[in-house]
């Protein structure tokens, strides 16, 4: 993937520069002063795109300028050369089809920042000290010329030097002349810094650190970057060096100090890890007792079935009786015959205290007639 994304970003950038170079060829017909106000290609296209007729642009139009130029200065002077311009008119057909290539333009120039982010983020993944140590697009750039990172770590620090220079190497082999200093190291930061007389030297230091730092990468088995920020400050004190005298580190105390703190980082990964693995088997326990209880209920043998449904079949009267008493209508109907009950009764007595004490002489006199008939 670094491979790929890296070359990726290599055409992206050719492509970029070729399309905006013929977006400044064909909006400067119509507006040739921006070309030496906005000399950045993305911020080009995207002022062509947004100014579209100069005639139009008004003093409205500059805060809108200032938020993607982040510079009131310049906006303010495009607008006064829009109103001065020497360019010819154009048709809006003409204006439309350069306001779409605009924004393919800006489109791609987008989508490169993307891939570089995406970059960045798989180098840290894949070779974290490399890339603390020389850049990630350098970095990248020394894996996709070796082809892995495992060749990249087998190499001599003296091939990674010049990797990337073969054709002068071969040259300079053939005409017995002088042999390049760097390759692609060339494009790091330090080598820049350096003074004239001393980039063969910080170049030779250099990539003597990036052979170490892939070996560490290639075949260490957890990643961090605690070893590239250690070479990266070995680097920057021979620097130093070379230019003020001040002596560095030695490398056998930096490498124990580099040790020591990787020692710490991994302990606390290994900590989370087995963090992470206690809650996933916690998890895995959780969801294998479940299985197993479904798994019990559903072996269980007819007999002790059948026995559940007549239990069942035997409970069930109550709760429909229980539930028959408890629903509204029947409610209702109980309560009417209870209220009918209750004046029933209430009016056998008003007509007992009515007759007073005759009823219950007459009701004596009819059970001796009965117990005579009997006899």
């Amino acid at each position: 993937m670094i491979i790929q994304s890296i070359a990726l970003l290599d055409q992206l950038d050719k492509d970029i520069n070729t399309f905006a170079m013929r977006i400044r060829e064909w909006y400067s017909y119509h507006f040739p002063e921006l070309v030496k106000i906005v000399p950045d290609n993305y911020a080009y296209a995207r002022c062509a795109q947004m100014i579209g007729d100069r005639k139009q642009l008004t003093a409205e139009k500059i805060p809108e300028l200032e938020e993607f130029l982040m510079d009131s200065s310049r906006a303010v002077a495009i607008v006064d050369a829009a109103k001065m311009s020497m360019g010819m008119d154009i048709s809006p057909i003409d204006l439309i089809n350069i306001e779409r290539f605009a924004k393919r333009v800006i489109g791609l120039a987008e989508y490169r920042l993307e891939l570089a982010e995406y970059l960045k983020s798989k180098m840290h993944q894949v070779a974290p000290n490399l890339a603390t140590l020389i850049g990630e697009q350098v970095g990248a750039r020394l894996i996709s010329h070796a082809g892995s990172l495992t060749n990249l770590a087998k190499y001599p620090a003296s091939t990674v030097q010049i990797l990337g220079a073969e054709k002068a190497l071969f040259r300079a082999l053939k005409t017995r002349g002088n042999t390049p200093k760097y390759g692609l190291i060339f494009h790091s930061t330090f080598i820049g810094r350096a003074g004239a007389k001393n980039k063969g030297r910080i170049s030779r230091y250099l990539a003597n650190k990036c052979s170490i730092a892939t070996r560490i990468d290639c075949f260490n088995e957890a990643q961090t970057d605690v070893f590239g920020k250690a070479l990266r400050d070995q680097v920057e004190e021979r620097l130093k060096f070379y230019e003020d005298g001040e002596l560095p580190r030695k490398n056998v105390d930096v490498m124990c100090e580099a040790v020591k703190e990787a020692e710490e980082v991994f302990k606390s990964l290994s900590k989370k890890k087995k963090k992470k693995k206690k809650r996933e088997s916690e998890a895995g326990l959780n969801g294998t007792l479940e299985t197993t209880h479904d798994e019990s209920v559903a072996a269980e043998t007819p007999g002790k079935k059948k026995k559940k449904l007549e239990m069942e079949g035997e409970e069930e009267p109550v709760e429909n009786g229980v539930e028959a008493e408890e629903t509204p209508g029947k409610k209702k109907k109980k309560k009417k015959r209870v209220e009918e009950a209750d004046e029933s009764n209430i009016a056998d007595e008003s007509m007992q205290q009515e007759m007073g004490v005759d009823e219950p002489v007459k009701k004596k006199k009819k059970k001796k007639k009965s117990a005579e008939n009997e006899d």
